[in-house]
């Protein structure tokens, strides 16, 4: 087959006959293709991949592609410069990401100056223009301070204290104060010094422990509050007080004093919750036996009054009568009770005594159905029906005449 009027060797170089080489020619007489003439022979060689490179930056704006004919390759910058803005951007916007933990909060400052702050969890910023500060506001963090101190009684004292805190507030944590840690401290110290400058020492050693825990407490929050350190005073624990080793002695054995003086009062207060009860009790029962005392005082006055009321018609009808029946019922009731004792004034210098109440006593142990005053009877009975009183069979007994009375009251 002929091309343009002439054979043609296709590995050949354009513009060459057809004819065979001659046999003088090296390796045989056969030529051997040129894969380096891109100027002539384009279209059958491989694929250039610096060529597919300056063809892409092309596209994207970079500067020429290809090599100058007939030429060597030469290098060019501006080929790389997209390439290393694309991978710089990309490196950018990749270290730009950041993780906050779950018990921090970010503190995002743009250009050194506060911008806002970032909650837990990944996030972005643009790198060498922000720049974040975590900070941990869910640690409780431990302040210890101790110290020597005056008491108001001039006494020098040795205390200890902690402070737990955390903080609340990041921004005004870090900005607020140069260092809020070391302000909270000096603002302990002093809020500790001021209290215990107001205390005596028996006070603090003893039973003041806990006036000076929530004194300080209350002193520290006074202090932090105008400071607005963005910090949290959880807990104030007084750990220790001591004097000084030269009265150390003394001060224990007043502590120990203090001790022995609650332990009584505890042991006071027990013996009077025990005793209580019974006290109650019989209090109680002392009302209810003056109630008791009281009902039967009324009961029996009412029961007199009923019986002088029923006496009237015959206290009316013969008064001589009745008062002298109720003169010997008195008599009775107050003889009985009052020891007896008959004297014998005939006796001339020697007395008689008669022990009329072992006599009595052995009379009624000898008869014990008969009753003690059989003679006691009453020397006026009524009849039943009719308001004349008549004279008992007992002799009539003169109230003058003792000898004759005496059997009455046996």
């Amino acid at each position: 087959m002929s091309l343009n009027g002439s054979d043609q060797d296709p590995w050949g170089k354009p513009g060459s006959s057809g004819q065979k080489p001659e046999n003088n020619q090296p390796n045989g007489g056969e030529q051997k293709p040129n894969w380096n003439d891109n100027s002539q022979n384009k279209e059958q060689s491989p694929p250039d991949i610096e060529e597919v490179f300056s063809n892409l930056l092309k596209k994207l704006g970079g500067g020429n592609g290809g090599k100058q004919r007939g030429n060597a390759p030469s290098f060019n910058a501006g080929r790389l410069l997209p390439i290393a803005v694309t991978a710089g951007v990309l490196f950018w916007g990749i270290s730009g990401l950041y993780t906050v933990k779950e018990a921090e909060r970010g503190v995002v400052l743009r250009f050194g100056e506060l911008n806002s702050i970032v909650q837990p969890g990944l996030n972005w910023k643009p790198t060498f223009i922000d720049s974040v500060i975590p900070v941990n506001v869910e640690q409780v963090k431990e302040l210890k301070t101790q110290g020597s101190m005056l008491t108001q009684d001039e006494n020098m004292v040795k205390v200890e204290m902690t402070v737990q805190y955390r903080v609340q507030d990041p921004a005004k944590y870090l900005f607020s104060v140069t260092n809020a840690d070391d302000s909270l401290n000096q603002a302990t110290d002093s809020a500790l010094r001021y209290v215990i400058g107001h205390m005596s020492m028996d006070d603090i050693l003893t039973t003041g422990r806990s006036i000076v825990r929530e004194n300080t407490w209350k002193a520290l929050n006074d202090i932090i509050h105008s400071y607005d350190m963005g910090l949290e005073v959880l807990d104030v624990n007084f750990q220790s007080a001591r004097p000084p080793e030269e009265v150390k002695a003394a001060f224990d054995d007043a502590i120990k004093a203090q001790e022995d003086e609650q332990r009584y009062i505890r042991e006071a207060e027990a013996y009077a919750r025990e005793q209580e009860p019974i006290a109650r009790g019989n209090a109680q029962r002392i009302i209810e036996e003056a109630t008791a005392y009281k009902d039967q005082i009324v009961l029996s006055a009412q029961g007199e009054v009923e019986r002088l009321q029923r006496l009237l018609p015959e206290f009316k009808a013969s008064p001589q009568l009745l008062r002298e029946r109720l003169y010997i019922q008195s008599m009775e009731k107050v003889m009985a009770n009052t020891p007896k004792v008959m004297l014998d004034a005939n006796g001339g210098n020697n007395l008689t005594v008669l022990p009329l109440e072992q006599i009595l006593a052995t009379k009624n142990a000898t008869n014990p159905q008969q009753p003690k005053s059989d003679s006691a009877q009453s020397a006026v009975n009524f009849k039943a029906g009719s308001s004349e009183p008549t004279t008992s069979s007992s002799p009539t007994v003169a109230p003058q005449n003792v000898e004759n009375r005496q059997g009455r009251f046996n």
